[in-house]
């Protein structure tokens, strides 16, 4: 049962909620635009703002439903844990995009909202932060490395703190390999634009256009 509920957060993770709205209200392949990721931020870009709203709450529930029910089915922290994990990693690379999705934080929100529902604000406090200042991918780096802390601190089981660690680890993977977009041939350029990754989600620096996609996705 554990690992069907694994594999079960995987798929639910993997439905492209994004791609899904994109395609049936503006006909838009978000792989193509912007930054490529899969994600309530291209729908908010690209889209429609106001339905970043369902979007990121269809994609919260992708992390919650897998958590809750193994915890529904009494199989553990650590296999709620990690179900809540597998839908994430679906939401990044998703079975139904060849791997092309997108950052996995809201998702990740969801599963946080059944295991540790003080983590939910308290990333969204990173995130407001974040936002008031134009770096909002870097307000989510630091409450994501925060929160393995603050779940240590406040004695939470060590389930949650290492789902914390993990999320980090798949956003730190995710945002370097961006989608296997490629990177520069000049070493000094490569390791710019991998430090911009992981800051800022981003190739180019902040508050410059980013539109240069892999001739894959054309």
């Amino acid at each position: 049962m554990s690992a069907l509920i694994i594999v079960f957060g995987y798929l639910v993770g993997s439905i492209p909620t994004a791609e899904i709205f994109s395609k049936v209200m503006r006909g838009i392949d978000l792989r193509k635009v912007g930054s490529g990721t899969v994600s309530s931020t291209g729908i908010y870009y690209h889209v429609s703002r106001p339905m970043v709203v369902v979007v990121g709450i269809l994609d919260i529930l992708k992390g919650a439903l897998p958590t809750w029910l193994a915890l529904r089915f009494d199989l553990g922290l650590w296999v709620a844990a990690l179900a809540g994990l597998a839908a994430i990693v679906g939401h990044n690379w998703p079975l139904y995009l060849r791997f092309v999705g997108g950052r996995g934080l809201s998702p990740f929100m969801g599963l946080l909202l059944v295991l540790y529902p003080w983590g939910f604000p308290w990333l969204l406090a990173f995130l407001a932060v974040g936002r008031l200042v134009g770096l909002t991918a870097l307000g989510a780096l630091l409450g994501l490395m925060s929160l393995p802390a603050l779940t240590a601190f406040t004695g939470q089981p060590p389930a949650i703190t290492w789902a914390g660690v993990l999320m980090l680890l798949v956003t730190v993977v995710k945002r370097l390999e961006a989608n296997r977009l490629p990177l520069p041939d000049d070493p000094a350029e490569r390791r710019q634009v991998l430090l911009r990754r992981l800051l800022f989600d981003r190739d180019v620096p902040p508050g410059e256009p980013w539109t240069t996609r892999r001739s894959s996705h054309q």
